[in-house]
């Protein structure tokens, strides 16, 4: 039952009354006492309640802002949901980046409502990189770039999908605001602005060492997992942030120790501030899980699962564990060693129920022949 609500209690409406519906059975619903609540990362608070973040360009002590950091407002857009719209729309990489970076600075700044439109079939796309199969991406000797530049490659990659996966959840959910929140809606256009000045930082460095954003094939496996999830926001909260983004504090580590052991220290900076500023993300993503969860009244751990296997996503490790325990992910919810522990924890226990159901059945048995027998 529960995996039947998950599926279709948050999914886009397709009429107002539909809406209604779903507003009325999510306040009817009440959480399991079963439910382990996750410990939040402790600057969650303090990232949300950040000034808007200028610094766009990477200098030669780390970030910095480039020149008069006044950003002009977005005049054809009169809500958060339509400005996220203009940004899946826009092809030009920079000026993707760029407009993402307006749109969170013109809807804070002016006070726009949350508003409520439809987003693009997907989002728009430059000519290069030529999107290809994973097994058809180029290995580092065969891609044209040296070592450090095709790994800043894909990076950018990563990040100019992830602006579009934020917006996009603005934007395809606009229409539950009165369900999730605005903090919701907030929440995932900072994430959005977060990514918009790390593909800056990546386009920035790559043209520092001659190259730029289309010099090799990418694939689209980011944006295929986007559109598994496009009719549940639940399944979107589980396969983007908590897989999708916590396999970058993964992965984040390992590509620092490479490029530091290539020599390009400036780009292993980059990348390390990168990874750093993605715990929020991941934690943004675990906050909104477990408020869905919720409402929905269901497990956080069980339902996350059931998602995965459902739509089809598969956990890889290995796991950064501390960086994921700061991001506030529980370790049962991922781990499968936790997990087949767990399983043989419940196996075992079933055995050992089993032979004491099978000791008092044989007992029973020899009760009940020992009555017969005695009977006059």
């Amino acid at each position: 039952m529960q995996r039947l609500k998950l599926h279709h209690m948050l999914s886009p409406p397709s009429c107002s009354s539909h809406a209604a519906l779903l507003s009325s059975c999510l306040r009817t619903k009440s959480l399991s006492s079963s439910c382990m609540q996750p410990s939040p990362w402790s600057g969650l608070e303090t990232w949300r309640n950040s000034p808007l973040n200028e610094n766009r360009c990477w200098g030669p002590k780390g970030p910095q802002t480039i020149g008069n950091a006044d950003t002009p407002p977005v005049s054809s857009a009169s809500s958060l949901a339509e400005l996220g719209a203009l940004v899946l729309s826009t092809s030009d990489p920079l000026a993707k980046s760029n407009l993402s970076h307006i749109a969170y600075f013109t809807w804070r700044q002016h006070n726009l409502p949350l508003g409520a439109c439809q987003p693009p079939p997907r989002p728009a796309r430059p000519l290069k990189p030529q999107l290809v199969h994973p097994k058809e991406i180029p290995a580092p000797k065969n891609s044209g770039l040296p070592l450090n530049a095709y790994m800043l490659h894909n990076l950018a990659h990563v990040e100019l999908n992830a602006i579009d996966l934020a917006w996009d959840t603005v934007v395809r959910f606009s229409p539950f605001s009165e369900i999730l929140g605005e903090g919701f809606f907030a929440d995932f256009a900072h994430v959005a602005d977060d990514e918009s000045r790390h593909f800056a930082w990546c386009s920035q460095r790559l043209a520092e060492l001659g190259f730029k954003y289309g010099d090799m094939p990418a694939h689209n496996l980011l944006w295929r997992e986007c559109e598994k999830s496009s009719d549940n926001v639940a399944a979107r909260l589980a396969v983007i942030p908590l897989v999708q983004e916590a396999r970058g504090l993964d992965a984040g580590p390992r590509l620092v120790q490479k490029l530091v052991g290539f020599g390009d220290l400036r780009t292993s900076e980059i990348v390390a501030r990168i990874a750093n500023e993605e715990v929020a993300h991941v934690a943004v993503g675990v906050h909104w899980f477990v408020s869905v969860c919720q409402k929905l009244g269901c497990a956080p751990s069980s339902a996350f699962k059931d998602l995965l296997e459902d739509y089809n996503v598969e956990l890889k490790g290995p796991f950064n564990y501390s960086a994921r325990d700061e991001a506030g992910i529980p370790r049962d919810w991922y781990d499968l060693s936790t997990n087949n522990k767990d399983k043989n924890k419940k196996r075992a226990n079933s055995e050992k129920l089993s032979e004491v159901y099978e000791r008092l059945a044989s007992i029973i048995s020899m009760e009940s022949e020992n009555s017969s027998l005695n009977r006059p």
